[in-house]
């Protein structure tokens, strides 16, 4: 297991992880974001992008930054996107990252 501290948010302790389970591997990229409330992807919309709703800010760009050390105030800054967007989807994250996957 791989794991990013990111520190945002004021909390300490979120962790973005990665996890190898079997030749899965489940990332941010790859989470089932249809489940997520804060985030919709419409074919013709950024390409069908996940999106945060109501804007056409994909949810992979507002991670990338986070990721690479932005705060979520430079985020909201740089992009139309509210604080609770933004904690819907890490939410949602941690949530699925925290569940063990099913082997079908």
């Amino acid at each position: 297991m791989v794991g990013l501290c990111l520190n945002f948010l004021g909390i300490s302790g979120i962790i973005w992880e990665r996890r190898r389970f079997g030749a899965e591997e489940v990332t941010v990229s790859n989470l089932d974001w249809s489940k997520c409330d804060a985030v919709e992807s419409i074919p013709g919309k950024v390409s069908g992008a996940w999106v945060f709703k109501d804007t056409r800010t994909p949810v992979q760009a507002v991670f990338a930054n986070l990721q690479a050390g932005a705060t979520v105030d430079e985020v909201m800054e740089w992009f139309p996107v509210t604080r609770e967007q933004i904690d819907a989807a890490l939410g949602f994250v941690v949530q699925s990252l925290e569940k063990e996957p099913s082997y079908g």
